[in-house]
């Protein structure tokens, strides 16, 4: 008989993720027993046998009734939101060239763009709180989480570290002295490890009911809180004390090669040159391993153009041409404090079952960090910076995150208005499949291998030129609504009609 954790497993976290929540049929997991409440969850169409029941019934009912087959029930809000993250990834990345308003931020600040990835911590961190509720054999569940991660890690490495050059170069391969390591989805790994393998080895210390308390639900899971604050202090003393020398790097171009000194010699530096995540990635990864187009090439240090991509101006600093990791060692730790607070909202999930005492956490805690980062932001303690990961980047985009997920709930789960998003739900139900074929370029660029006597006479190309770009007499807004019609809009109905059928692609 197939394990029921390694069944949650199973049905993932994070991309591509199918989750449910699961009540004990002979005890409650709340302090509110003896309410039929089933928030935040609806039908799902598929297999019931891959899901579980959400009980409320008295424990005297229940021992009356005879068991019956399990049905299943879903967070509806939970796939939305990821379903949103995944959206705003795609038009981000494939509209942020023509407005560079919504790509990321060259610097300090944040952009519409800088929301996706803590966004996919975040609902990271919700998951597991809902598929690791019950753990019935610990290094069973060690297992699939150490399994999970390496193929994360493995997708990571093949889509981002520049083996595949989709979707305009058809070729592939990549030349091991110049490998990028880290990525989108070598963070999510990294950080789903950590917190997974805490909310497991913690397993035994988890309270089926909440003493009384406002902060009953932060003191049942202290140790959830302690992996955070852990890394929070790792990244805080090393940002502040580490000491940056200076460093040097080669730019290889056609017309031969150029080496770059920086000068920095300083501790707790926030600048793109001289700060202690720049210089941790130099060390562990080495330089050639690092992303090589920085978003800083935007500043307006460095280009005239700016916010805009452009040539460099002449009297550019050398730190213009360099690289920088935006996915770097240790920005990946403070990142853990974004999948730390996104399993609070899922324990809070699991421990509150009415909408009012749900919300009034959720959204009470969301205006605190958003009020701690603007106060470190605008004082110019910690600036908001998405590059660094810093600890008001992590607070504001928490926040936000928390504020949307509240907005998601009351729209979906308690006013009811789940049909106009569905196409995120179709989407978060298969968020790797989308993240792969579209996000990163798979799908186009097996489209554009059909091509008629050059590469750029291909499908795609025709098709946003002449149905979007000739049409408007604007490449901007042709490339926006090719990207609103052609990538989302179509690959919503591709996850609509493959969850009708029931193939989702998990890891």
């Amino acid at each position: 008989m197939e394990n029921p954790i390694e069944k949650r497993l199973e049905e993932g976290l994070g991309t591509g993720s199918q989750l449910v929540v699961e009540e004990d049929n002979n005890k409650r997991s709340t302090s509110h027993q003896g309410k039929k409440d089933e928030v935040g969850i609806h039908p799902s169409n598929e297999n019931e046998e891959n899901n579980v029941v959400i009980s409320d019934q008295p424990e005297e009912l229940k021992e009356e009734q005879p068991q019956k087959k399990q049905k299943t029930k879903r967070v509806a809000t939970l796939d939305a939101f990821r379903g949103l993250t995944i959206v705003l990834m795609i038009l981000v990345d494939d509209a942020g060239g023509a407005y560079s308003r919504i790509d990321h931020s060259p610097w300090n600040g944040c952009t519409l763009a800088d929301f996706v990835m803590p966004f996919f911590l975040f609902i990271v961190g919700v998951a597991i709180a809902l598929a690791l509720k019950k753990i019935l054999k610990v290094n069973s569940a060690i297992r699939k989480i150490i399994l999970r991660t390496l193929k994360l890690l493995f997708w990571g490495i093949i889509l981002q570290g520049g083996y595949s050059h989709a979707p305009d170069v058809l070729s592939y391969g990549v030349d091991m002295k110049q490998i990028r390591w880290c990525g989108i989805l070598q963070r999510i790994a990294l950080v789903y490890f950590v917190v997974a393998i805490i909310e497991t080895l913690t397993t035994k210390l988890r309270p089926t009911v909440l003493k009384p308390g406002s902060f009953s639900i932060f003191t049942a899971y202290k140790w959830q809180w302690f992996g955070g604050f852990v890394a929070f202090v790792i990244y805080m003393v090393t940002t502040f004390t580490l000491y940056v020398p200076d460093w040097s790097f080669v730019v290889h171009h056609e017309h031969g090669s150029e080496k770059y000194t920086v000068k920095c010699g300083m501790r707790g530096h926030f600048g793109p040159a001289c700060n202690a995540v720049g210089y941790v990635d130099r060390q562990v990864w080495g330089i050639n391993h690092l992303y090589s187009q920085p978003v800083w090439s935007r500043l307006k240090a460095c280009t005239f153009s700016s916010p805009d991509s452009g040539p460099f101006r002449k009297d550019a600093p050398s730190w213009c041409h360099g690289p920088f990791e935006p996915e770097g060692l240790l920005s990946t730790i403070s990142a853990i404090l974004s999948g730390t607070i996104g399993i609070h909202y899922g324990h809070v999930l699991i421990h509150f079952k009415e909408h009012a005492e749900r919300l009034k956490h959720w959204v009470s805690m969301a205006l605190v960090l958003l009020i701690v980062a603007v106060i470190l932001h605008f004082t110019d303690a910690i600036p908001i910076n998405k590059q660094l990961y810093s600890f008001s980047y992590v607070c504001f985009t928490a926040g936000a995150a928390g504020i949307v997920f509240s907005g998601f709930y009351i729209l979906i789960d308690v006013w009811g208005l789940r049909t106009p998003f569905l196409f995120l739900e179709w989407i978060g139900m298969n968020a790797m499949l989308v993240f792969v074929m579209a996000a990163q370029g798979i799908f186009a660029a097996f489209i554009n291998g059909w091509y008629y006597k050059n590469p750029d006479n291909n499908l795609v190309n025709w098709i946003q030129q002449h149905v979007f770009n000739d049409v408007w007499k604007s490449e901007r807004v042709g490339t926006l609504l090719y990207v609103i019609f052609a990538e989302i809009t179509f690959w919503s109905v591709v996850a609509g009609i493959l969850h009708k059928l029931g193939i989702y692609w998990k890891l």
